[in-house]
């Protein structure tokens, strides 16, 4: 069609002289020449519409307009007499080769070569070949290739335009399908993660919120209230009951621009209230200035309930188990006021049966305090130094038994105020790790000193030492490490969560600094 509605302007412009010349000069019409020119236009014409061009190579449609200069050169000759002016027709196919944008060089060169023919022709026919002759028509393909020029020069840059917008064209496209790969991409895993997760711009209004999160949003919502703000959600501190102040709630402390991570809230009430651990990272603009936060919530209550079940099971056993070891302790003392009525090896065996039996009540009493999470200390004055000394004289047996040295840095005196038999729970602790976990032997380094109004209590062993990950761990009830489990040295994994409760309740704080293979320092400090 293009092909057709590029040829009908001529053929339109043919048919409007045929009419002419047949209304004012009929006698032209028995020109064969102007014959041949009506014909070849109206056989264009129907050539147009005919040839399938779309399966042809695709500059075979120029054939056309190469065609229509020569039929132009038979109306020219056959219809001058009657219409001056035919000649003037060959722009048509002249603006259609230089439009086309093909060949730009041969069409041009058509331009002039094709008027020349059209004017030259006849006169070489007839034999008018004088320098006169043939320079008179010479302005007009001189004019035409000036127009057809024009048209290519024209057409180069409409082409260079075309061309640099169908690559942006393109290049939009391919950023479109990009952008919505990544948005499908990015609802799909939002949908199948276990996770709520909510984006908020730098106005706290919501951006992104995926279908959990909704569902979680439902659960804080309070009834018959369709749309509340952020202070009327039910959320709750870790008690389950006291609201959450509006200014500590996670999505506003993430507007507010805060990093934070497993703020622990509960969301809704009754039966259907659920745990939540929530973390957000703040989102930053090219300028590096807060565009606004992603908040992540992630349902805990399964975790919750089972760490409530499991303190309860053991204050449940720890209970069990005190009454009857208090009573075999109780019985035991009473044999052993009355132990010279007994022989050497009964009296040594039941003291075995009762240092085991008090290990036991020492193991259930550490079980409780844990369970209570909170250890009462009784401070008063004391000299830590006479503590420390005391816990190495105690453990000075067992040093040896494993080839272990002690190396002390302690002064004469170092007073503080602290709950003596608490302290030396802790000292005991610290050091029976220090030569537990130093198995090929090794030297254990125990100082103390006063340092800027508190006393400082530094053990340090060359053992087996801690991974980074195993550090982040040591404190956790029950925990210990994979070399440690793989071994036969005994404990259970309170001991150091026992120690830092102790140290935290006298106002102080408990360090560590460890490498594999070349051993831990455990620092404490706690004010004098």
């Amino acid at each position: 069609m293009r092909v057709v509605l590029t040829q009908i302007p001529l053929s339109v412009t043919a048919a409007i002289a045929a009419l002419l010349v047949l209304l004012f000069f009929p006698d032209t019409l028995d020109n064969p020449l102007f014959r041949i020119f009506l014909i070849s236009q109206a056989v264009l014409l129907a050539v147009c519409f005919a040839v399938p061009w779309h399966r042809l190579p695709f500059p075979s449609f120029l054939v056309i307009p190469v065609l229509d200069m020569v039929s132009i050169t038979f109306g020219r000759e056959g219809g001058q007499e009657a219409l001056t002016g035919l000649s003037v027709l060959v722009v048509l196919p002249v603006i259609w080769l230089c439009a086309s944008g093909l060949y730009p060089r041969l069409a041009i060169a058509l331009c002039f070569l094709g008027p020349l023919g059209v004017v030259w022709g006849p006169l070489f026919i007839r034999g008018a070949t004088t320098p006169q002759d043939l320079s008179r028509p010479l302005l007009y393909p001189i004019l035409m290739l000036g127009i057809g020029v024009s048209v290519s020069v024209v057409t180069m840059s409409m082409v260079r335009q075309q061309k640099s917008l169908e690559e942006k064209d393109e290049a939009l496209n391919a950023a479109f399908e990009a952008s919505s790969h990544h948005e499908r991409l990015l609802n799909t895993v939002l949908e199948a993660l276990p996770l709520g997760v909510v984006a908020v711009d730098g106005d706290g209004n919501h951006i992104l919120m995926n279908p959990r999160q909704r569902r979680t949003h439902r659960l804080a919502t309070p009834p018959g209230v369709a749309d509340p703000a952020e202070s009327q959600l039910l959320v709750f501190e870790e008690d389950r009951t006291t609201p959450v102040p509006g200014g500590q709630r996670p999505v506003r402390r993430a507007v507010l621009g805060e990093e934070f991570t497993d703020q622990l809230i509960w969301i809704g009430t009754g039966p259907g209230q659920r745990a939540f651990s929530t973390s957000a990272r703040p989102m930053r603009d090219d300028e590096e200035s807060f565009a606004g936060s992603v908040i992540v919530f992630s349902d805990v209550t399964d975790l919750i309930n089972a760490l409530a079940a499991k303190d309860d099971f053991v204050s449940s056993v720890s209970h069990e188990f005190r009454t009857p070891l208090t009573s075999i302790l109780g019985y035991l003392d009473l044999i052993l006021d009355n132990a010279e009525e007994l022989d050497p090896m009964s009296r040594g065996q039941l003291h075995v049966v009762r240092r085991n039996a008090e290990r036991l009540l020492t193991l259930v009493s550490d079980l409780l305090a844990v369970r209570a999470g909170h250890l009462v200390v009784q401070p008063e004055a004391l000299d830590l130094a006479v503590l420390v000394r005391g816990s190495i004289d105690s453990a000075t047996p067992r040093a040896a038994q494993a080839g272990v040295r002690f190396s002390v840095d302690v002064p004469e005196t170092l007073r503080a105020h602290a709950d003596s038999s608490r302290m030396s729970q802790v000292l005991d602790n610290l050091i029976s790790n220090a030569i537990k976990y130093s198995p090929n032997g090794g030297e254990v380094e125990v100082a103390a000193w006063r340092e800027n109004g508190e006393v400082v209590c530094r053990v340090s062993d060359t053992g087996m030492g801690m991974t980074d990950e195993e550090q982040e761990e040591v404190f956790a009830k029950f925990f210990r490490a994979r070399g440690v489990r793989n071994s036969t040295i005994p404990g259970i994994g309170l001991g150091l969560p026992i120690t830092k409760a102790i140290v935290e309740a006298h106002g102080g704080t408990i360090t560590l600094q460890s490498a594999p293979g070349r051993g831990t320092a455990f620092t404490v400090r706690m004010p004098a």
